[in-house]
């Protein structure tokens, strides 16, 4: 397995890098934007992942281990290929995908060409629970959670509650909350409505 090559980059252009390593130049598949932030005739440092077929060695690079992780657990969901993965990395930060999957926002994964949507719920159900994996999860899950709490605050005005009562009631919710819990807009905001009161929901429902 070829975890990793360093060397100086011969070309970077689309989606494709040449990496020199001990007088062979290596082809890997890399994102536009990767491709982008490499240099000719500069060292670079990639870390790979090495896709063995029956008639094709494929080798996949990135820029840090958190694309690396984020891109094998791509690709341990049925329907995504290598191709695939590197086009939903090409479309969406890992920030991105672990706040998609943490609301449960298959759309984000619709986007990206080549992803039906069977195959964007699939990505959404089969990594749930998995982005810990990151080396940055800690900082996911906290933008995650923050995006899942405006959702909620903006569902609860929408429902008739004033924005300061309701978020109160989702910071409460939040506070009291597990993980879990807290990382699901549907989750969340039946939190939240429980700590409003079922008077204050029949009230706004009778409205």
């Amino acid at each position: 397995m070829i975890s990793s090559v360093r060397g100086v980059v011969l070309h970077a252009a689309g989606t494709t890098a040449v990496v020199e390593v001990g007088g062979v130049g290596l082809s890997v598949s890399v994102t536009p934007q990767h491709a982008l932030s490499l240099r000719v005739g500069t060292e670079a440092t990639l870390r790979t992942a090495l896709i063995v077929r029956e008639d094709d060695l494929a080798l996949f690079g990135f820029p840090d281990t958190e694309q690396l992780v984020v891109f094998d657990l791509l690709r341990g969901v049925t329907g995504v290929g290598p191709k695939s993965a590197m086009g939903v990395l090409a479309a969406l930060s890992p920030a991105q995908i672990a706040t998609a999957v943490a609301t449960e926002d298959d759309s984000a994964f619709r986007k990206v060409s080549g992803i039906g949507p069977k195959t964007a719920k699939l990505i959404v159900l089969s990594l749930a629970g998995k982005m810990q994996a990151v080396s940055t999860a800690s900082t996911l899950v906290s933008a995650a959670k923050s995006s899942v709490s405006d959702s909620v605050l903006v569902a609860l005005v929408g429902l008739g509650w004033s924005e300061r009562v309701a978020a109160q009631a989702v910071d409460e919710a939040v506070a009291e909350s597990t993980g879990d819990e807290a990382s699901t807009v549907p989750l969340l905001l039946r939190l939240a409505l429980t700590r409003l009161g079922p008077q204050h929901s029949s009230s706004v429902s009778s409205r």
